[in-house]
């Protein structure tokens, strides 16, 4: 069951992410209420976290078990050697704080549980320190909840939502959250256990698509949604970061993925389609490329960042991604699939 409407839309939230990430002297930050949009747009690996839970439902949602170690080799080679890749640019920067502690954190993707080390390296790789856990129990919830009509998940998983989101929001306003760059901010923003509500309402957003697909024109629903997510981020004081806005971005999953206006008509072309394939690739590496290509421009041209270097990293990184799209992440699924077929 493909939806090719829904790729694109992981793109602007990883360019969202990449926006957020840039330097704050970018013509978006001097924009009244467009800066408010651009300062949280990390929220954009909230909805990453949410739409993984939701694919999975979808891709798996017609077998009556999943093979445990099937899924975990094909998960291992659709996010494993870009998770590398990152790290391995990274270290060509001119970071002086490698240690081996560190490494080996980051290769065995346990820094996002242990607050004040999430960062560590390639620091975008703390997500996906967390999508491994996700990867760990889907299995798991499939065979034992999923694939059997247990109902009791759902209400499970919307008592975790509820108890992330009051803790999460508790904890920022409260004595023990001492702000940006702190072990307590590491802790509420990267732990773990404080994301799984994402995953677990993205599943269920999946069941409950597969069972409700009603194909319609909803371009001005999505809209209308997509503008509540943008006044919400400006307007709303509450942390967004825990899943928050699985308010909004369940309905804009599941009305995206029905819809047959002319929205899914523009997001379903083949340049933007693949922009959305490669945006896992943009995400990981798009630190060390950001920092590569600033030593570059100084080193060489003694140009530091502006506006128009912003257009030049975006067009370099979208090449690079491409790249190791096509030449890693690729031919290793591919690789793993005529494997699996000559072992079975």
């Amino acid at each position: 069951m493909k939806i090719p409407q829904i790729t694109f839309t992981r793109f602007v939230a990883a360019m969202a992410i990449v926006i957020s990430h840039f330097k704050k002297d970018l013509f978006l930050y001097k924009i009244n209420y467009i800066s408010d949009i651009f300062l949280k747009a990390n929220v954009g690996v909230s909805y990453f976290f949410i739409l993984s839970g939701f694919i999975m439902i979808v891709a798996y949602h017609r077998k009556a078990k999943i093979d445990y170690l099937d899924f975990y080799r094909n998960r291992f080679a659709r996010i494993y050697p870009l998770y590398v890749v990152g790290l391995l640019l990274f270290l060509v920067t001119k970071y002086s704080g490698f240690s081996f502690y560190k490494l080996f954190l980051y290769l065995f993707g346990i820094q996002s549980w242990i607050p004040g080390e999430a960062l560590v390296l390639n620091f975008p790789g703390w997500s996906i320190s967390v999508e491994f856990l996700f990867y760990l129990i889907f299995p798991l919830l499939y065979n034992y909840f999923y694939s059997k009509g247990n109902k009791s998940i759902w209400v499970i998983t919307i008592l975790i939502w509820i108890t992330t989101q009051v803790f999460s929001n508790l904890y920022v306003n409260s004595s023990m959250f001492k702000g940006p760059h702190t072990v307590s901010y590491e802790f509420v923003h990267y732990f773990p256990l404080l994301h799984i509500n994402e995953f677990l309402m993205g599943n269920l957003a999946g069941l409950f698509f597969v069972k409700n697909f009603r194909e319609n024109n909803y371009d001005v629903i999505i809209s209308l949604i997509f503008m509540a997510i943008l006044l919400s981020l400006i307007f709303v004081p509450l942390n967004f970061h825990n899943g928050l806005m699985a308010v909004f971005f369940i309905p804009l999953i599941y009305f995206i993925s029905c819809n047959n206006g002319i929205l899914t008509t523009i997001f379903s072309l083949k340049p933007l389609e693949y922009l959305g394939e490669i945006s896992y690739a943009i995400y990981i590496v798009h630190i060390p490329v950001l920092y590569i290509l600033r030593s570059v421009l100084w080193d060489y041209f003694q140009i530091y960042e502006s506006n128009g270097v912003f257009w030049v990293y975006v067009l370099v990184l979208i090449f690079v991604s491409a790249l190791f799209y096509q030449f890693i992440e690729k031919p290793l699924r591919n690789y793993l699939k005529k494997l699996k077929v000559k072992i079975t």
